[in-house]
């Protein structure tokens, strides 16, 4: 590329940065995500500005807009002054993993498309990030978020107790992520003795066969109810104050006041009935194989890192419970 790699600081900043034929290619490959890939709209959102943040850079970095031919001849160290340029605006590790995804994604898009290897993002390795394992809740304070009586001092309405319980339930007993849980439908979750599962729609609206425990059944079904809201086989299966579809952060407000009810830490998240779910059931004897595929994770390496939780709490029991521990 014939620009120069140190502009002057002064560079246009209302600058077009974005050349007709690299924006064609972005829209297309946006396309190919949502519907080949079937990743979600966040996903392929997060993908939009990872690439275009990047392509920003270049053209500030270069002082002109970045074309095609002008990508295959950017070097390692380029894609690491924007690493390091985004470090400084306070990205993590994590992030800085994602938005390489993101930009490597891109740019296979352009080799499959005959446009050329973009061979410096292959050259930079993505930045360590340290391995945080996930943090499930005991199992007696897991099974106690779902009783509704814990919130019976709250001016609430008892169909929004009941709710909120039912969400609760389903996320600790079926392993659901929240969006899972708050996008079904009425139809979707059968009355007790009807049937014992139900099929939600996870990450790239990959559909999964889910069990559901009769005492959740029942819960759901004491929220059905007493909602004052029509229960159309279509409609949300959750409903907020105004009778549309709960918000995530409803439940998210709920589990912040069960912390308190009891003395959860912060780790105790609607995300983390979903571990503990997992988690649980590896503690029991649950196959690694199964879990995968009632979580609906695409890869059985995503599963493991449950074992790594497993093994750690054996490792506690052994150390607090052993004669020869504290020898």
């Amino acid at each position: 590329m014939s620009e120069p790699r140190n502009p002057p600081a002064n560079a246009d900043a209302d600058l077009p940065l974005t050349v007709p034929e690299v924006a064609a290619e972005i829209r297309d490959w946006l396309s190919h995500l949502g519907a080949e890939r079937r990743m979600s709209k966040k996903t392929v959102e997060a993908y939009q500005r990872d690439v275009r943040q990047f392509l920003d850079f270049l053209a500030i970095h270069f002082g002109g807009r970045v074309t095609l031919a002008g990508l295959h001849g950017i070097a390692a160290q380029d894609v690491r002054a924007f690493m390091a340029h985004r470090r400084s605006q306070g990205a993590c590790g994590r992030s800085l993993m994602r938005s390489l995804a993101g930009i490597r994604s891109f740019a296979r898009f352009l080799e499959r498309q005959g446009n050329g290897r973009v061979g410096a993002l292959h050259a930079v390795r993505a930045p360590k990030t340290p391995k945080t394992l996930p943090k499930p809740l005991a199992i007696a304070p897991a099974k106690r978020l779902a009783d509704a009586g814990l919130r019976a001092g709250e001016e609430r309405a008892p169909w929004v107790l009941a709710r909120d319980a039912a969400v609760l339930a389903l996320l600790y007993g079926s392993g659901l992520r929240i969006s899972e849980a708050l996008g079904l439908k009425v139809k979707d979750i059968p009355a007790p003795g009807r049937g014992d599962t139900i099929t939600v729609t996870g990450k790239g609206n990959k559909t999964r066969m889910v069990p559901v425990l009769l005492p959740v059944l029942q819960l759901v079904a004491d929220y059905f109810a007493i909602c004052p809201y029509e229960r159309a086989p279509d409609a949300p299966a959750f409903v907020g104050a105004k009778g549309r579809r709960l918000s995530p952060r409803i439940i998210q407000l709920a589990m912040a006041g069960l912390r308190g009810a009891l003395n959860l830490p912060e780790t105790a998240t609607p995300h983390a009935l979903r571990h503990s779910f997992a988690t649980h059931l590896l503690s029991r004897g649950g196959d690694l194989r199964s879990i995968q595929e009632l979580l609906g994770h695409a890869s059985l390496s995503t599963t493991q890192v449950y074992t790594a939780i497993d093994a750690d709490r054996l490792m506690q029991v052994y150390r607090s419970t052993h004669p020869r521990a504290s020898t």
